[in-house]
């Protein structure tokens, strides 16, 4: 088969060929809704498949074999109970890629078999914003070692059994970056691979809806380029370059490096900020509908080179905004194959504060739309601030002034709001909006850091008891879980950032902690707070490993709320047992009525709690089951 000049050979390879014939013509339609008025789209459409061709030509049989496992699962590999994650920054967890292999048995026994590394790539010092700034999509940063240390980290995962997840920084470069250096030269064809203009005039037609997404340490959205006398549009720092998709030159060169992961062994590539990929004057450029067709059009084309590389959307935005990413109409289920459920991550920490469960309950008439053979990631804490961008209405259905509810969230997580046990910070305050996102390590919003600075026993095993809430909530509300590395052993915030002026701008590094092996070696100590936290996590993911019934295949209804403090879910497979996942968000006992557990049209007579392995026969309908206060039941039917 030829494609253009692009020749395809049956024999070389009859899976790709096969997977060819089926993505080809989707992979034309999306290129032309995008590039159709472009004077160069058939070139650069030819170069767009000679990039994936080759890629697949240059995938190690041993990927191509990891493909073909992956695809043989009845359901998507990423869907399976079997997965659980651990986001970490390689540095500040270990020192260096050469060492983590070192501590693969310490997250292999916690239950962990997916690594999330944060930012590896090449980015300045003092302008990496964490490593999200790239001057080198090719190169590991010296400081984490080589990209020969990186494969060898893959390969020794892939042995272990165990997944990789990398970063691929998709909307922006550093400054720093061969291409912005040598748009900064004047070479007019990588000024065009970003938004440059000789004055203020269009610069600021942008401005007049683009809003600022860090206000206080990077107000506006264009810098000023004195080498060239260009303004470049930086949407989240000066030192941070958009790219500009609206040229098919960009699209083909960073496919190229997505594939470059791809053949790396990456398993998910975690795609930063795809809500602004694409830029439109007289918008928000964000969410716009050709960043949609941009990640269909990738999605199909890794399909076709590397059909065992999942991709993760990281929008994190409103809720319906949220669900968009999976793609819509006849796109559905075609565009990211996972996301962050950052709304059910932020509403987490709303009932939490509040002890009511309403607001999350009117959010999931959203997120129930997920799509078949899609998941989320779902976590409680991350290296990101928690933000409170879920819908005015679904605060308003809960009887809530969205203004005051989330002014209340941020005094409380602040520790402002009197008898709050938080000890977090505010992080990108408006002051014009009043909007504000929270820092904060799990530990220290759920009050173990204040608990321990006030030598408080019953405080501290309060602090205790709302940290494995929030992680059981997490782990089986359906999705990949994913610990932020510290969580397991209850590290609480690092305020040294403060002395560090690459980082005393910006708090989020105070629940980015640089971990002592000591302490966490003390996991194994009988008797330490390490070992109480590190093996009920561990207890938590077994369980979840040990059951199906848990696999993220659309298979969980929400229970009425006969009681506004417990958060009630069903799990329910074909050849499994049903599961009650039973929450209670309230400092006291919950009563629930027995009848809650019949409203699906099962009735329960015996039920075994997998967290405390005790048993629980079911009385009479207005009877009632009690929760303890932040306690929470794995509940299965026998």
């Amino acid at each position: 088969m030829a494609i253009h000049s692009v020749e395809l050979s049956r024999e070389s390879d009859e899976l790709f060929y096969a997977r060819a014939l089926a993505n080809v013509a989707s992979i034309r339609e999306l290129f032309e809704a995008l590039y159709a008025t472009h004077a160069k789209r058939e070139s650069y459409f030819e170069s767009l498949l000679h990039t994936v061709v080759r890629a697949h030509s240059q995938r190690s049989q041993a990927l191509r074999q990891r493909d073909w496992v992956k695809l043989q699962a009845d359901e998507p590999w990423f869907t399976s109970n079997s997965l659980a994650g651990m986001s970490l920054y390689v540095d500040r967890f270990c020192g260096n890629l050469q060492s983590l292999p070192e501590q693969l048995p310490y997250v292999k026994d916690l239950g962990v078999n997916l690594l999330h590394l944060m930012p590896l790539f090449q980015s300045p010092d003092g302008e990496s914003d964490g490593g999200y700034a790239v001057s080198d999509f090719r190169q590991v940063d010296p400081r984490f070692g080589t990209l020969d240390d990186l494969v060898n980290v893959q390969k020794r995962l892939q042995a272990e059994g165990m997944y990789l997840m990398l970063d691929i920084v998709f909307n922006h470069t550093s400054h720093h970056h061969e291409w912005a250096q040598r748009a900064k030269a004047g070479d007019k064809a990588f000024q065009d691979f970003f938004y440059m203009y000789d004055d203020r005039t269009i610069p600021d037609e942008f401005e007049k809806s683009l809003p600022e997404i860090f206000p206080e340490s990077s107000p506006g959205n264009f810098t000023y380029v004195p080498d060239c006398e260009k303004w470049v549009m930086t949407v989240f720092h000066d030192y941070q370059w958009d790219l500009n998709y609206a040229n098919p030159a960009v699209f083909v060169a960073m496919l190229d490096t997505v594939l470059f992961y791809a053949n790396l062994g990456v398993d998910i590539l975690r795609i930063d900020a795809p809500a602004f990929i694409w830029k439109q004057v007289g918008t928000t450029c964000q969410n716009l509908p050709q960043a949609h067709t941009l990640l269909q059009l990738l999605r199909q084309c890794v399909q076709m080179a590397a059909p065992g590389m999942a991709l993760l959307g990281e929008a994190i935005v409103a809720p319906r905004q949220i669900m968009q990413y999976f793609g819509a109409g006849a796109a559905r289920g075609k565009e990211c194959d996972l996301a962050y459920n950052a709304t059910q991550m932020a509403l987490q920490w709303d009932m939490l504060a509040t002890g009511d469960t309403r607001i999350m309950l009117a959010a999931q008439e959203v997120l129930l739309q997920k799509p078949l053979n899609t998941s989320w990631i779902t976590y409680t804490r991350c290296h990101d601030d928690i933000g409170l961008g879920y819908e005015d209405t679904m605060i308003q259905r809960a009887g809530f002034s969205p203004y005051e509810h989330r002014r209340f969230l941020q005094r409380y997580y602040s520790g402002e709001w009197a008898g709050s046990p938080a000890m977090g910070a505010l992080f990108s305050v408006n002051p014009k909006t009043g909007d504000a996102r929270i820092s904060g390590t799990l530990a220290s919003l759920c009050g173990l850091e204040k608990a321990l600075r006030d030598d408080n026993e019953t405080a501290l095993e309060l602090a205790v008891q709302k940290i494995l809430l929030m992680q059981a909530h997490s782990f089986f509300v359906g999705g990949i879980p994913m610990l932020f590395y510290g969580d397991e052993v209850g590290y609480t915030n690092d305020y040294a950032y403060t002395a560090d002026e690459t980082k005393s701008y910006d708090n989020r590094w105070m629940h980015r902690p640089l971990i002592d092996w000591a302490k966490n070696k003390k996991c194994s100590e009988e008797g330490t707070l390490e070992h109480l936290l590190y093996t009920a996590t561990q207890k938590l993911l077994s369980i979840r490993a040990r059951l199906p019934v848990v696999a993220d295949l659309n298979n969980h209804e929400w229970l009425s709320p006969h009681n506004i403090h417990v958060a009630g879910l069903l799990r329910t497979r074909n050849g499994s047992r049903p599961l009650y996942c039973l929450f209670n968000f309230s400092n006291l006992p919950a009563y629930l009525p027995w009848i809650t557990l019949s409203e699906k049209g099962l009735s329960p007579t015996l039920l075994f709690d997998y967290w405390t392995e005790e048993e629980f026969t079911v009385g009479a309908d207005e009877e009632q089951f009690v929760l303890a206060p932040y306690g929470f039941y794995l509940l299965e039917q026998r």
